[in-house]
């Protein structure tokens, strides 16, 4: 069964931010996803997040809410799926978010969909022409999808989850590496020129 996305969930983009955009600081402060924090692997790094200072309260439907599917409208296309570690940050205008009816379609079954590289290749295909590289959301509103049952969804889901959840760690812990060798040889090298540890 092939359905277009729009009939199947809600398809919108985020908020302009200088709409709501207060130059000062204020009350209403919340976090803000931006391009940067969209790892191309598939989730936000949270520690690039930036911070909102909006005029007024945001309506709900510029945040994100758990179980949202959010994609850059901006190469390399990347969707991310929301959690409650990730959730109540503002979606910004270069950005579109889903929110799925579960009965229909999972959210960790059309964040997997929408990450394959055959998806990423019509997305392309469809901003060749546009200078910019931008696709508009009414897009992803008419993109057509095939439908497996729940069940199946579910299983395809899973084992995406655990292969992204072993990548991100493994991700952590090179840069972890990365940090403590680059410390090590810091202090070998303050060392050698203090005298220490040096040949005679």
């Amino acid at each position: 069964m092939r359905l277009k996305l729009g009939d199947i969930a809600s398809v919108r983009s985020g908020l302009v931010l200088s709409r709501k955009l207060s130059k000062t600081p204020t009350k209403y402060r919340y976090q803000l996803i931006n391009l940067r924090s969209i790892n191309q692997v598939g989730y936000i790094e949270t520690e690039n997040v930036d911070l909102y200072d909006a005029t007024e309260p945001l309506g709900s439907e510029y945040l994100t809410h758990t179980g949202d599917v959010v994609i850059r409208l901006t190469a390399p296309y990347t969707a991310v799926l929301i959690d409650d570690t990730t959730s109540g940050m503002v979606i910004s205008s270069n950005l579109v978010v889903i929110r799925a009816d579960t009965s229909l379609i999972l959210p960790e079954y059309l964040y997997w969909l929408l990450n394959t590289p055959k998806i990423k290749r019509q997305i392309y295909e469809n901003t060749s022409s546009n200078m910019l590289g931008a696709v508009k959301p009414r897009y992803f509103a008419d993109f057509e999808v095939s439908l497996l049952s729940i069940q199946n969804q579910k299983k395809i889901a899973e084992l995406n989850l655990l292969a992204h959840r072993e990548c991100q760690l493994l991700n952590e812990l090179a840069l972890e590496k990365e940090k403590y060798y680059s410390n090590m040889i810091n202090e070998i090298q303050k060392q050698m020129r203090r005298g220490i540890g040096h040949d005679d």
